[in-house]
């Protein structure tokens, strides 16, 4: 009985232990894949900033930091004031694209930005798919993209430092190609054809609302004529 007694113990113990490192190790993984984590609030928004590379560029961090800050809060008043306060902005050692924003999440390449620097308003594009906050099949992806570029360019702390512009109009160009060049368009119809058509255009894919029927509610023409009317205006001016 003593003999059985003490095995048991003994079977006890190595299972605990066996408990303890299963438990243990997981743990210690995640602390690595996190690494460094600073908690930042300002004004009833808060920044959780994620360095898996504890040696990462502290200037650059300070710099995503301090544009977080400054845009976020506009972004929000601005479109959506029901988007999230919290937010994650994780600098990853693996991801080799440049940037994705999911869920309150934003994950920068540090590969990237070791290229780059200077392009905080990665940020600025990132954060605003963060106030989009668009349901499954809201629309176009071309008109999620150009929205987030609109605003980079409208509201970004450092393009020129980053050699980001929109580009001029060229015969090749569609609004399909999204990003800076549906952006320059958006920029066109606001300057041109009706202000604040843009934040129209986010409520009602926010909403799950949007149709090409807005395109000519608002600004009299359809998309196609739209287009056609900016590409022939002579690098988006009139």
């Amino acid at each position: 009985m003593i003999r059985f007694l003490f095995a048991a113990l003994l079977f006890l113990q190595f299972q605990g232990s066996l408990v303890a490192c299963a438990i243990d190790r997981p743990l210690a993984t995640l602390k690595k894949e996190q690494g460094k984590a600073d908690t930042l609030v300002q004004n009833g928004f808060q920044l959780i900033f994620v360095q898996q590379d504890p040696d990462f560029d502290s200037h650059v961090a300070t710099r995503l930091k301090e544009t977080f800050f400054q845009v976020y809060p506009v972004l929000v008043a601005t479109y959506n004031p029901d988007a999230v306060h919290h937010v994650t902005l994780t600098i990853d050692t693996a991801y080799d694209g440049v940037a994705y924003a999911h869920d309150g999440r934003v994950v920068i390449s540090q590969a990237w930005l070791k290229k780059m620097p200077r392009d905080v308003d990665v940020v600025t594009h990132e954060v605003m798919h963060i106030v989009q906050a668009y349901p499954s099949g809201s629309g176009p992806g071309w008109i999620i993209e150009g929205i987030a570029d609109y605003v980079r360019y409208k509201y970004g702390v450092d393009n020129v430092g980053a050699g980001w512009s929109l580009p001029d109009v060229q015969e090749e160009h569609h609004y399909t190609n999204s990003y800076r060049i549906a952006a320059r368009f958006l920029d066109w119809i606001e300057q041109t054809r009706k202000k604040e058509f843009v934040k129209t255009l986010d409520k009602a894919m926010r909403v799950r609302a949007y149709t090409e029927a807005i395109w000519r509610a608002e600004t009299g023409l359809g998309l196609d004529e739209l287009w056609a009317a900016y590409a022939t205006s002579g690098n988006g001016k009139e």
